[in-house]
């Protein structure tokens, strides 16, 4: 049996591979339905629905925490250590997971404070991590 922590670690990445697909899928319906032709696609869909411009963003802000946290989760894992992560491995896959939900539903200034406490979770698991595993080493 896996530990949180590398469920955690395969949900972040399998997280972050779905919202690619989910763009990808979206730009190809694009392209093949003749709306958007294919070399005019910019990495934060700029010029696309504003769904597109979250759904990018949602998509880049997985891809820049994934070696942050995700480096610590495998750190975790490939040190013995899984036992500092595991506790809060399921709440930081929540929150992170949390966080791309809200950032693609809204922008507006109640979902922009929820998606912040969201990633303020991730942050404050993410540094007790780095500090509790740098003990543990």
């Amino acid at each position: 049996m896996s530990s949180p922590s590398a469920f955690a670690l395969t949900g972040f990445i399998a997280w972050t591979l779905l919202l690619l697909a989910l763009m990808e899928g979206i730009r190809t319906g694009l392209v093949l339905g003749r709306r958007v032709p294919a070399n005019r696609f910019t990495p934060d869909n700029a010029g696309l629905s504003p769904f597109m411009q979250r759904l990018a963003r949602a998509h880049a802000n997985c891809v820049e925490n994934l070696p942050v946290l995700g480096g610590l989760l495998l750190v975790a894992i490939a040190t013995g250590h899984a036992a500092v992560t595991d506790p809060l491995a399921w709440p930081l896959l929540g929150a992170r997971v949390c966080q791309s939900l809200v950032h693609l539903a809204s922008v507006s200034a109640t979902a922009v404070t929820i998606r912040f406490l969201f990633f303020a979770v991730q942050l404050g698991i993410g540094l007790y991590w780095a500090f509790a595993l740098l003990r543990a080493l």
